[in-house]
């Protein structure tokens, strides 16, 4: 007989890990489904294990399509295939984006979801080792800690911002985000803080929580507009008594949607994929954050990029297993900022990361002899793309489209904050640490050199979000509690439910999704 359960959670990732701890509170009975694999490899424990990370462990190994606007390439898109999804693959920056990107939110008719609606599950989740205010909480499940191995290139890197008018800023995850400093990272006693760690490891105990790595779900299956439970690749069938829960993430909700034949009509028509709900949102609206950078040679041993040769990492490792210091202890992207490249425009409109060393993630250059290097992102892009089906096999990959540019103001946008990276790094406060700018090259200036450079360099933030939107319409993919519009029993609980991308990082907003979805699933089941 098939298994059944009260919530079957598909996807066991940032939002998954939270639904499954906080649904078995209760005495519903919940599985979590997760494709991927444990976390058992010391790599998703350690801070610095996320430059492996972009380089094959723990992920699909997708790419998006050939990108139109940045002269045809195809972007190596990290996804997380691993329990604790991108939390335990991420570089562990905690950041919620601007107050106002949730009351537009609330302005668009998500009801709900204002910063003040929404500012109480960040804290509830949060176990922050240095602020307890207002914008923070203490004792909530998920460790959140000031970097426990900054260099002195940091420090410079301050003053030099300061140097062209940008300030310190002690919390940009407080009231403003207006400024440099050191990012608060998800992690506790110099170990990766995932959701997997945080918050499914101290319950796994309960007897009403089951939880499956490499279970691979090929749809949800749906009966007379409901959803009844999975189907999993082998044939075997689970059902669900109360509601199926997708939190696979703003790639994989959307194709498992797709899948299970909710979606375009059209496009699963082409891909020969049984149609169960015409949607034609489902998929649509994806956003990301568009990451171009410049890397600098130092002039001496100023980063940890000598740490990348096999006996250095042996030394680093070793520092980190007896003293929980040195190199490993460092996410590497702890260090950053926000700033405008319009200056009338709302809250910061460009996102900046201090990557301590070159080539740390995989696709970008590394300096032969030690570097620096410098990101920044457009906040809020304004264009749109796609995640559609290959096929319809549950193993073929996915076609992402984040449709880089083909907003002509997201490339204007993204070149002012290029230009604005590498004006910080030509300032004298970095003088004794910088020796040149290595790329995108001093000989590169005009605006139309810079954009040829970013469409053979640029890669994604890792932020994607926005493929089944969240509004009141009657084209939102799910409704202000997060149900899926036209088939009863199923919701969609990751980033992909954001109407508009948050100008920050997402980890941190896909938690605070999960801790206020939990709470209404509660209410309206009765669980």
């Amino acid at each position: 007989m098939a298994q059944t359960y009260d919530f079957i959670i598909i996807g066991g990732g940032s939002a998954g890990c939270v639904l499954a701890a906080r649904l078995s509170e209760t005495k519903a009975s919940v599985l979590l489904l997760e494709a991927g694999g444990r976390d058992w490899h010391p790599l998703y424990r350690m801070p610095a294990g996320f430059a492996k990370m972009t380089k094959g462990i723990g992920s699909w190994g997708w790419f998006t399509t050939p990108q139109e606007h940045l002269g045809g390439r195809r972007l190596r898109y990290t996804q997380a295939k691993v329990i604790g999804g991108g939390s335990s693959v991420n570089a562990q920056i905690y950041t919620r984006g601007a107050t106002q990107d949730y009351d537009e939110w609330r302005q668009l008719g998500c009801t709900g979801w204002s910063f003040e609606d929404v500012l109480p599950y960040f804290r509830k989740a949060e176990d922050n080792d240095t602020f307890d205010d207002r914008y923070h909480g203490k004792g909530g499940p998920l460790g959140v800690s000031q970097p426990s191995a900054p260099l002195p290139i940091c420090e410079a890197y301050f003053d030099a911002a300061a140097q062209i008018g940008i300030p310190r800023n002690r919390d940009m995850a407080g009231e403003r985000q207006d400024g440099v400093g050191y990012y608060q990272l998800t992690q506790r006693k110099v170990r990766r803080s995932s959701t997997s760690v945080a918050y499914l490891d101290p319950v796994r105990y309960r007897r009403n929580l089951t939880v499956r790595t490499g279970a691979q779900v090929v749809r949800i299956m749906v009966h007379q507009g409901r959803a009844t439970g999975v189907e999993l690749a082998g044939g075997e069938k689970i059902h669900a008594k109360a509601e199926v829960l997708l939190a696979s993430g703003a790639i994989g909700s959307p194709r498992m949607l797709q899948l299970s034949g909710i979606g375009p009509a059209e496009h699963l028509r082409d891909v020969g994929v049984p149609l169960v709900l015409d949607q034609p949102e489902v998929g649509s609206n994806l956003q990301d954050h568009l990451d171009l950078f410049t890397i600098c040679e130092c002039r001496g041993v100023f980063t940890y990029d000598k740490y990348a040769r096999p006996l250095w990492s042996v030394v680093a490792g070793l520092q980190y297993l007896m003293n929980r210091s040195g190199p490993v202890a460092s996410s590497l992207f702890e260090t950053g900022g926000f700033w405008y490249a319009d200056e009338n425009a709302r809250s910061p409109d460009i996102q900046f990361h201090l990557g301590l060393g070159s080539g740390i993630e995989a696709g970008v250059d590394h300096m032969p002899h030690g570097g620096v290097t410098l990101n920044s992102a457009y906040l809020r892009p304004r264009s749109r793309g796609t995640v559609r089906l290959g096929s319809a096999s549950p193993t073929a990959a996915p076609l992402i489209d984040p449709n880089y540019w083909s907003d002509p103001h997201d490339r204007q946008m993204s070149i002012r904050g290029l230009r604005m990276v590498r004006e910080i790094m030509a300032q004298e406060a970095l003088a004794p640490f910088v020796l040149a700018e290595r790329l995108p090259g001093p000989e590169l200036t005009s605006d139309e050199d810079l954009a040829a450079y970013a469409a053979r360099h640029a890669k994604t933030d890792h932020h994607p979000a926005g493929t089944c939107r969240m509004g009141t319409d009657e084209r939102a993919v799910v409704d202000p509690r997060l149900r899926l519009n036209g088939i009863a029993g199923l919701r969609v609980v990751d980033a992909s439910i954001m109407p508009r991308l948050v100008s920050a990082n997402t980890n941190a907003t896909a938690i605070m999704i999960a801790e206020k979805a939990a709470d209404m699933i509660r209410q309206d089941t009765g669980a």
